[in-house]
């Protein structure tokens, strides 16, 4: 037993100690370094900005009602396509109850003025006629007649119209009748029948009964860092992709550049919109994510090396250019980058050969 536990010892020694030789023997050889080339050569090179933001209409409109009610009827759902004045939804009035005393009253002041008002005119009729007051007196007369004849009425239409939603005289242009003030695209219903709905005011927003939008006028809205909005120009292209939709490529304009930043995790961020040109082959829906890119800058069949060939010192810009077989220091100047390439100014001439980033090999 304890000759095989020596033997085991000695056999973990030897292990080490050839592990241990052949580690030194692979520090101790030689390396060889070369290094990639790349040819100068001219190109085209571009400075593109990635913006992440959205699609959506450029006007979506909020319907809403007239009178305060409840959802009797809804003639449209969310994903039709609507006509100006259409009927979208009926209301079943809910009349307030401090406007219908006010509305009634009114009708029964109204109606005892014009019940003076006609009495006047027949006591002033007879006189005119037995030409015992004259035609002036008689018109003004005349004339208050008429005014309180008109009071009545519009004190009955306005009674009708509280109670009812639709007065006798008007009966077309019903008020409990909610019409698209817009033609487009019905983008949202967030009603539905026996909701109660209220008309705008000063103290409340109103229901929205539909939201309807035009989705053949659509903006792509983004926003762009501080250090590349003094790049854009209103009116320069952009490429928007769609991710929802297979990665879809389509062209936009753009028009307009926010004057103020807002500040978003720590920088300032200027705000745009691009008009997006229709896309008949493709049904773009309000809300999409989507990329824009955008050309900053461009230089066009100029000199330039993969940017990993610089080195740098201070201020001073250099690369390696082979000469005879061998590599030499030289100064250049440098213009426009991409991330991965870069062009050259001055220094270097088509077809020159410079050193790259280093390949490492063991002997």
């Amino acid at each position: 037993m304890k000759k095989g536990l020596k033997i085991i010892i000695f056999t973990l020694i030897g292990l080490i100690f050839i592990g241990t030789f052949v580690f030194l023997f692979q520090k101790s050889r030689k390396k060889e370094i070369q290094y990639n080339e790349y040819e100068v050569a001219k190109m085209d090179i571009q400075r593109e900005a990635l913006i992440t933001g959205k699609i959506s209409p450029r006007n979506e409109v909020a319907i809403k009602p007239q009178i305060n009610g409840i959802i009797a009827e809804l003639y449209k759902e969310a994903g039709q396509e609507v006509k100006e004045n259409e009927v979208i939804a009926k209301l079943k009035v809910i009349p307030d109850m401090n406007s219908l005393s006010a509305a009634q009253s009114r009708v029964r002041l109204a109606e005892i003025n014009y019940e003076q008002s006609l009495s006047n005119y027949k006591r002033e009729k007879m006189l005119y006629d037995q030409k015992l007051i004259s035609q002036e007196s008689f018109e003004k007369t005349t004339q208050l007649l008429n005014q309180a004849r008109e009071e009545k009425s519009a004190a009955q239409d306005a009674l009708e119209i509280i109670r009812d939603g639709v007065s006798s005289t008007n009966a077309t242009s019903s008020s409990t009748l909610v019409r698209s003030t817009i033609s487009g695209l019905i983008l949202d219903v967030p009603v539905k029948v026996g909701n109660s709905v209220i008309q705008a005011n000063t103290l409340n927003d109103g229901t929205t009964v539909a939201t309807i939008a035009n989705m053949n006028d659509l903006i792509f809205t983004g926003s762009v860092d501080e250090t590349e909005v003094g790049t854009l120009q209103e009116g320069m292209p952009l490429i928007i992709t769609i991710g929802a939709l297979q990665n879809l490529s389509f062209e936009a304009t753009l028009e307009y550049i926010a004057p103020k930043a807002t500040e978003s995790n720590g920088t300032n961020k200027f705000e745009i919109k691009a008009a997006v040109l229709p896309q008949k082959e493709h049904k773009i829906r309000s809300g999409y994510s989507a990329n824009a890119k955008i050309i900053l800058e461009q230089a066009t069949d100029v000199l330039a090396i993969p940017e990993s060939a610089l080195e740098f010192e201070g201020d001073s810009t250099f690369v390696y250019v082979k000469k005879d077989g061998n590599f030499t220091r030289q100064a250049v100047t440098t213009g426009l980058s991409d991330g991965i390439n870069i062009q050259i100014t001055n220094g270097l001439k088509e077809g020159d050969k410079v050193r790259g980033s280093q390949i490492i090999f063991d002997k």
